[in-house]
């Protein structure tokens, strides 16, 4: 495998995991620290992840307990869930933040597949636009005469096993995301 071509893989690559990151913020009716991964608090005028100002705990399957480390963020971080997509109202009671996940409902369950399907659709144009930035460079390459016609259609052939490679692990990803979503 060249160096092109390693490079783009690991570009598809880390493009792959931001999709899994997408999907971990989807819930699914169960408490998850990953669907606060998004949240940000304004800590002393920095956009701060939640995770990084207190503990979060999960006492029992549909619950997420926030605690934190400094009480005056409590009034702030508790705006910046209800600003967020999450769809749960926090509860505040002066020490600590609870959010309760309620069983979804199916009009969620389809509401939050169609979600997960845009985020699929969205890591496989990201992977498509790096083919496409990787064929533009090996042309390039072509056009000033480093590598041989061969080569180039070698490569090619090759950027494009991978990107079929990664579009049909983004397929299985979002396949499987969406039968979680769905099982009551």
């Amino acid at each position: 495998m060249s160096d092109l071509i390693k490079e783009y893989d690991a570009r598809m690559q880390k493009t792959i995991d931001s999709v899994v990151g997408d999907f971990g913020a989807v819930r699914a009716g169960r408490a998850s620290v990953t669907v606060l991964d998004r949240i940000n608090v304004d800590y002393y005028g920095t956009p701060t992840p939640v995770q990084q100002v207190g503990n979060i705990s999960s006492p029992d399957p549909r619950t997420l307990v926030i605690q934190p480390w400094d009480a005056s963020l409590l009034p702030k971080i508790e705006k910046a869930i209800q600003a967020s997509d999450l769809g749960i109202n926090p509860q505040n009671d002066g020490r600590v933040i609870r959010l309760a996940f309620p069983q979804l409902t199916e009009e969620r369950r389809v509401e939050l597949t169609k979600q997960v399907r845009k985020y699929g659709e969205g890591g496989k144009v990201a992977i498509r636009n790096i083919r496409r930035e990787a064929m533009d460079k090996i042309k390039d390459q072509k056009k000033k005469s480093e590598i041989t016609e061969d080569d180039q259609k070698d490569l090619e052939k090759e950027l494009q096993e991978l990107t079929d490679k990664y579009c049909k692990e983004l397929d299985k990803l979002t396949e499987r995301k969406e039968k979680e979503l769905m099982s009551v």
